[in-house]
């Protein structure tokens, strides 16, 4: 399912639930569908903070996750 046709089905069930509200199996449904949208969303998120490099002064290249571990 493509991410604009995700959201155009829990923005309409958001919708429906502040005007009518939801049975159970819509509210199950809207759950499920959040789920698969932030499982989405945090691969995205994963995916780009992995391709960021930090350039420091002295002009050494790290990748964000080697940068960000703790020195022991």
């Amino acid at each position: 399912m493509e991410m604009q046709e995700l959201l155009a089905q829990i923005n309409a069930l958001a919708k429906k639930k502040r005007e009518e509200g939801l049975t159970d199996e819509e509210q199950k449904r809207q759950k499920e569908l959040y789920a698969i949208y932030l499982k989405g969303f945090r691969a995205q998120v994963k995916e780009r903070l992995d391709n960021v490099d930090v350039t420091y002064p002295d002009g050494t290249v790290k990748s964000l996750k080697d940068a960000m571990k703790k020195k022991v």
